[in-house]
């Protein structure tokens, strides 16, 4: 959680620069993207870790400190930006969450696929074998009655 939390810093100040130097949020578009990418990290990891292994003062002080920046990166957009930049943000944050969600929902949808694939792959090689064996197994049973039939005259 350290490395998401200072990645989310970093690319907090570089988009507190940016609006600060030119007004724009949009000259700092990879820094946005990794801003929330790392906090959507550090909220991911705090739900994800079990009850037991969980510090929760850490988990509130960085919960916080995403809070605090979020409030000083809306202080910035409404009163040093363009008028209405802090509304076109937000629809930006909703944009970039859902294409990130639609990105995972991808990767795990191929994971599957892949799995499936693979168990699939897996049962036709069983019954490749079990096939095999049957032959085999009808073969020895036909070559022994034909021995027996032979010695038998």
């Amino acid at each position: 959680m350290i490395a998401e939390i200072a990645a989310a810093n970093a690319a907090f100040q570089v988009i507190k620069s940016a609006i600060k130097n030119s007004g724009e949020i949009a000259s700092a578009g990879k820094a946005v993207i990794d801003y929330f990418s790392a906090t959507s990290k550090i909220e991911e990891e705090v739900k994800k870790t079990p009850e037991r292994k969980r510090s929760d003062l850490e988990e509130f002080l960085a919960l916080e400190q995403l809070r605090k920046q979020e409030q000083e990166l809306k202080e910035l957009l409404i009163y040093q930006g363009r008028p209405g930049m802090w509304d076109d943000f937000q629809a930006f944050r909703v944009k970039a969450r859902q294409q990130r969600e639609a990105e995972e929902r991808e990767v795990l949808r191929k994971q599957l696929a892949e799995k499936a694939r693979k168990k699939k792959l897996l049962e036709n090689i069983m019954l490749t074998l079990w096939m095999i064996v049957l032959v085999v197994t009808l073969l020895g049973i036909a070559g022994l009655a034909l021995y027996l039939f032979l010695e038998t005259r």
